[in-house]
């Protein structure tokens, strides 16, 4: 059983690592940051990967739920979630910038950026909510559902890490080198997007149409 779990945690913090992007995440937190201290700057870091595991664990032990209300097949939940990655990807490859004006204007007027704009829709976004509803479409046990939420209690961890060291990492690479990580991550994550896309729309026509793949 516990080689199950730890697969499955893993798992879960290698597909949410990519999509939800905490290094990308760091010069935005530092600039809606700017006038804290350093200890009020790591609260909003601790709260924010508070808010992150809260909001992804919800949409975990609950994405089965919500895609039998809404009649959603995962086939379809794989295209869309694929189009969100992608766009999310497109931006980082293209340098946009992950919040808009307003957004980042109503951020850095905020005294508490942990939930909004940090956790939702920066971290825990379309995305990453997409991503954690098509793994609890796979789960069948309890111990399936512990090693997701351990992957996710462990990626909240590594985000609180990103943005407390994320002074030195910015430092060090500078806003240019960080930028430039961030287009080689997002290359690889319209990969993945691209692959989802493909999976979903080969297993509905499979559905569809069978006599095509015999």
């Amino acid at each position: 059983m516990m080689p199950g779990i730890l697969n499955y945690a893993i798992g879960t913090l290698a597909a949410l690592f990519p999509i939800a992007n905490p290094i990308g995440a760091v010069p935005i937190f530092y600039s809606l940051t700017a006038t804290d201290s350093r200890s009020d700057r790591r609260k909003q870091a601790q709260k924010t990967a508070i808010n992150v595991v809260v909001i992804l664990a919800v949409f975990l032990l609950g994405g089965r739920s919500i895609l039998e209300f809404f009649g959603i097949s995962l086939d379809v939940l794989r295209i869309a979630g694929g189009l969100l990655v992608s766009n999310a990807a497109w931006e980082m490859v293209t340098s946009r910038q992950r919040l808009t004006d307003s957004e980042q204007q109503a951020g850095t007027e905020k005294e508490d950026i942990s939930f909004t704009p940090m956790a939702i829709p920066l971290i825990a976004g379309p995305g990453s909510i997409g991503v954690t509803i098509g793994l609890a479409t796979r789960l069948t046990q309890w111990s399936d559902y512990l090693g997701c939420l351990i992957g996710i209690v462990l990626f909240g961890g590594l985000l609180y890490v990103c943005l407390v060291l994320g002074e030195s990492l910015l430092s060090i690479l500078g806003r240019n080198g960080l930028g430039a990580l961030n287009r080689v991550l997002g290359f690889f994550i319209l990969a993945i997007a691209v692959q989802l896309i493909a999976d979903g729309v080969i297993s509905l026509f499979h559905t569809a149409a069978p006599h095509l793949f015999k």
